[in-house]
């Protein structure tokens, strides 16, 4: 864990949004580029557990991930993140950096920019207890305007 500041991190834009899904709740994300999907993703995941815009950057944590497709890829990216918050030092990012995207032998490093969750400063949204593979999406064809990705997560 290497300690850090704000002023180490630019915030990305927000290009995420929250869909309704009976019981859950369906991350809709997308980028320039499909790895900024993803970390538009993680980082959405992120958001509905609490309010991002109180979050400091003070630490940042490396996490691997891999797979035997793009879609097991994006699962346990997230998991792997989701894992973060749920082990100590329950660290909730503010930011995700992909820093590797391996798309043949799907593999992703990333760096999780963000500190410690703490009742009172942070606000407890929606608990997200796990990644599914329901209905998730991947679209990322030359042909569509922007790569997105569809992810369930069960609340």
């Amino acid at each position: 864990m290497e300690e850090l500041s704000d002023k180490d991190f630019v915030i990305p834009p927000i290009k995420y949004e929250y869909l309704d899904h009976t019981a859950d709740v369906q991350l809709h994300a997308w980028g320039d580029t499909l790895e900024e999907a993803f970390e538009q993703c993680a980082i959405a995941m992120f958001g509905y557990m609490t309010e991002l815009e109180k979050v400091e950057i003070k630490e940042v944590h490396s996490v691997e991930a891999e797979g035997h497709d793009i879609q097991s890829l994006l699962f346990h990216f997230l998991d792997e993140l989701l894992f973060l918050f749920c082990a100590e030092p329950f660290l909730i990012a503010r930011t995700v950096t992909i820093t590797e995207f391996d798309r043949k032998c799907f593999k992703i490093k990333a760096r999780a920019a963000g500190e410690e969750f703490r009742i009172g400063k942070h606000s407890q949204g929606a608990e997200v207890k796990a990644i599914t593979y329901s209905s998730m999406q991947i679209l990322d064809q030359p042909e569509a305007e922007r790569p997105e990705v569809f992810v369930i997560v069960d609340i």
